[in-house]
């Protein structure tokens, strides 16, 4: 996982060696390996977290689960470097989501989405970060293809989600890095449980099909790991055939 992540960060130049990263930590599988595999890969990290407050206590321990885990993971990394002394930065950001999304007009989803990048772009520029790092993965990125074609969409719907983008919901020039894009979420789970024998938490809502992503998702459980990568490498080569 680390020197396929590595060359991944280095053939799309994602970030450059020793970087200040915001790494975003939700408390799930795929943002405990991120974070992982950047500390382990030399970078300096400050971690995110946002308590959306949208599942009562299950929020809260997700919550606690990360800040915990900021003050544990550094035992796991080989040579340590000074600045994770006293654990690994954490800031945490509480919303009141649904009061937002409901004077906003928009999904609870949508909300979330915006609140959280927007304080990503602040908190990113605070803390003197070169990017945002986000735990997406080749699931994801199917899950995002498979949606922008049943919307109807061209060649720009087929790339689905960039290495490298903007922040849509700030106007503070900060990228957007993908560095899992280069794997599936069932690798991510091996890496942790068999390799790393570190922890996670489950979000309860990613069971609930009433969300189009989460019902996408099921329908992707279905698939096998060849199947997934095949349209995740799909979306890689339409990338770089609009890039030229």
């Amino acid at each position: 996982m680390l020197r396929r992540v590595k060359k991944y960060i280095s053939d799309n130049n994602l970030l450059h060696d020793g970087a200040k990263v915001l790494v975003c930590v939700s408390g799930g599988a795929d943002s405990v390996a991120l974070l992982d595999v950047l500390l382990r890969a030399g970078y300096e990290c400050n971690v995110a977290h946002c308590n959306f407050h949208l599942r009562g206590a299950e929020s809260d321990r997700d919550e606690q689960f990360v800040r915990n885990l900021c003050r544990n993971i550094v035992s796991r990394i080989k040579t340590p470097a000074a600045w994770m002394e006293d654990g690994i930065p954490i800031f945490v950001k509480h919303f009141e989501t649904e009061s937002y999304a409901q004077s906003k007009k928009k999904s609870i989803e949508l909300a979330a989405r915006e609140l959280r990048y927007e304080w990503f772009g602040e908190l990113a520029q605070e803390t003197g970060s070169t990017a945002i790092a986000v735990a997406h993965h080749q699931n994801d990125q199917v899950e995002t293809v498979i949606m922008n074609i049943r919307r109807g969409c061209g060649l720009k719907g087929l790339c689905g989600m960039w290495p490298k983008s903007n922040n849509p919901y700030s106007g503070i020039q900060v990228p957007i890095v993908r560095p899992l894009l280069c794997t599936t979420h069932d690798y991510i789970c091996h890496y942790l449980q068999d390799i790393r024998g570190l922890e996670w938490v489950e979000d309860s809502t990613n069971a609930d099909t009433a969300y189009r992503r989460n019902a996408v998702r099921a329908e992707l459980s279905q698939w096998t790991k060849a199947e997934i990568e095949h349209v995740a490498e799909l979306a890689e080569r339409v990338q770089k055939e609009l890039q030229g």
